[in-house]
């Protein structure tokens, strides 16, 4: 390796991480928020079965999960102009990006709460739980511990499908290495650079995910009661 790589390489580290840490990031956390509201809110319209809206989340998860997410990124960012709804690189891309998340994680979510078992369903109806309550106070807590390491590995995997906001003029990590590669010719080492900053963004988000899973250990009604009974 020539003096001139290395400090190429040592000159475009900073240049290539800061854009990692004020766009990527941001963008990733973003994304998954909106995919996270999308797919719980479908994950419940199925579960539920509600006339209608079952179809449409039927219907949108096959679309958002059948195409390809560089093309939903293009018509996003460059088709809804055409129809008179102009929006900047940055939310497009949130949009793109949430919509395809929440097609995958609703399928996540909608398995994890039909993994509990539908007598604790059952069991807080008839102490009289609304639905809403059952979800949120019985069902829900104990769908989460299940779809957690799925869904974060969708965000792990997320933080690497950003690179493809690059097509629509986001300044993220990728663009930042494609115009120091432009203008020194090093492609090769440069976009080597980009992965290895990916691979570290990606080994501290697995680090986190094996932490966190540690911490979410769900008891069940059951367990908390042996539990209190003890204490006392």
């Amino acid at each position: 390796m020539s003096d001139r790589l290395i400090k190429i390489l040592i000159d475009s580290f900073p240049k290539i991480l800061i854009p990692g840490l004020r766009m990527t990031i941001p963008l990733t956390l973003a994304s998954f928020a909106v995919g996270f509201v999308i797919a719980l809110a479908l994950a419940l319209i199925q579960v539920a079965k509600v006339p209608v809206l079952n179809q449409i989340a039927k219907i949108y998860i096959w679309i958002f999960r059948g195409t390809p997410l560089l093309v939903q990124l293009f018509i996003i960012f460059f088709g809804l102009p055409g129809l008179g709804v102009m929006l900047d690189a940055f939310p497009a891309a949130v949009i793109a990006f949430g919509m395809n998340l929440g097609a995958y994680n609703a399928e996540v979510l909608r398995s994890s709460i039909q993994a509990v078992p539908a007598g604790q369903s059952e069991a807080a109806a008839l102490v009289g739980m609304t639905y809403p309550q059952i979800m949120i106070h019985v069902v829900l807590p104990q769908a989460f511990p299940i779809a957690f390491p799925p869904l974060f590995n969708s965000l792990i995997g997320l933080v690497k499908d950003t690179s493809l906001a690059s097509s629509i003029t986001v300044i993220e990590l990728f663009t930042a290495a494609q115009q120091i590669a432009a203008r020194t010719f090093e492609p090769f080492a440069l976009y080597c650079e980009a992965a290895v900053i990916y691979l570290i963004f990606c080994t501290v988000l697995t680090a986190l995910q094996g932490w966190l899973e540690k911490k979410l250990v769900w008891k069940t009604p059951e367990e908390k009661m042996v539990g209190a009974t003890a204490a006392d």
